[in-house]
């Protein structure tokens, strides 16, 4: 792995997945989480994202009772540090209005 990935949460995250021997040359759907404050807020965000071509799921959560509905958006793409950073501003970004934040992010080793 690039020794050029910024060292902060996301970096981390992607220097134990190589380190763990996940190829990061592989795209795959990686899950961006969104948690929201009421199931209306998270089914409006939901479909919003639908409406801009995201596959999407939602579910009630646990763990926060401010925020105990959360959407995730299944982007498929490499998983880059400037990919992920990006697309984890254009949620938060996206989520604001509905009263949501990013809630972390996941994928499946390659």
């Amino acid at each position: 792995m690039s020794s050029d990935v910024p060292d902060d949460a996301n970096g981390d995250v992607l220097r134990e997945m190589a380190a763990q021997g996940d190829d990061l040359t592989v795209a795959r759907e990686i899950d961006f989480s969104v948690i929201l404050p009421s199931e209306e807020q998270a089914l409006a965000f939901a479909m919003h994202l639908l409406k801009n071509g995201q596959k999407v799921s939602f579910a009630p959560t646990e763990g926060s009772d401010e925020l105990p509905f959360q959407v995730q958006a299944h982007p498929v793409m490499l998983p880059t540090h400037d990919n992920i950073t990006d697309y984890e501003a254009l949620l938060e970004q996206e989520a604001a209005p509905f009263g949501g934040r990013n809630d972390g992010w996941g994928c499946m080793a390659q």
